[in-house]
């Protein structure tokens, strides 16, 4: 499993079941409880390693995953733009076993520290210890599917504009038996997400969202 999109960090303001601030773990829909993943934030390739710790959490299929305050610091996320690569770990994996050790005592150690531990600033306050520099050129694109046949790509496409109304639309060749579908690219959080949502009808199993695509 491999996944890039929006992640939902987990706070007082949240809707659903707060993660404890200090914790590696995340709430997932699909992947199992306890299963270990390699969450990048790939604006600097920063990457730790967090575990599942439920995936019957409620939230919208837009975000990809919802992390703990202490993941999107280490990660120095962006609040506003909060994206992550999430990879499944396979348990037979050499990353694994060279990683599970320390994480195993990571976690110890973070759950027995005081919550205070982790600083969270408040962004109505002009003065702030850590600033994330934000981008300004928001884009990103919906990847559908690739597919092997272009024919096949062009049926996805006029079933997508049919059924959902959605018309920005474009296939990627890739290489002679790889065709992308993609939909975007949007310029907004808002447009991006009304248009993710949408594609839930087709209920595909792994949208993914690509950024400056």
């Amino acid at each position: 499993y491999r996944n890039s999109g929006f992640a939902l960090i987990s706070n007082e303001l949240n809707y659903i079941k707060n993660l404890e601030p200090r914790s590696l773990n995340i709430y997932h829909k699909s992947l199992k409880k306890r299963s270990l993943v390699k969450i990048t934030n790939p604006e600097n390739n920063k990457y730790l390693i967090a575990e599942v710790k439920s995936n019957r959490i409620k939230f919208s299929n837009f975000y990809n995953s919802v992390l703990s305050l202490r993941i999107a610091e280490e990660l120095e996320l962006n609040n506003h733009e909060p994206y992550v690569e999430i990879v499944l770990i396979s348990k037979d994996s050499t990353f694994v076993a060279k990683k599970a050790k320390m994480f195993d005592e990571e976690r110890s150690v973070a759950e027995k520290a005081p919550v205070d531990g982790i600083q969270i600033n408040d962004l109505n306050l002009k003065k702030t210890k850590k600033k994330i520099a934000m981008n300004n050129n928001f884009s990103y694109s919906i990847k559908v599917a690739d597919f092997y046949y272009k024919e096949t790509a062009d049926i996805m496409v006029n079933r997508i504009k049919e059924d959902v109304s959605i018309n920005n639309i474009t296939i990627m060749t890739l290489s002679k038996t790889k065709y992308r579908v993609l939909i975007g690219p949007f310029n907004d959080i808002q447009s991006l997400k009304s248009s993710f949502e949408k594609m839930g009808n087709f209920n595909f199993e792994n949208l993914e969202i690509l950024k400056n695509v």
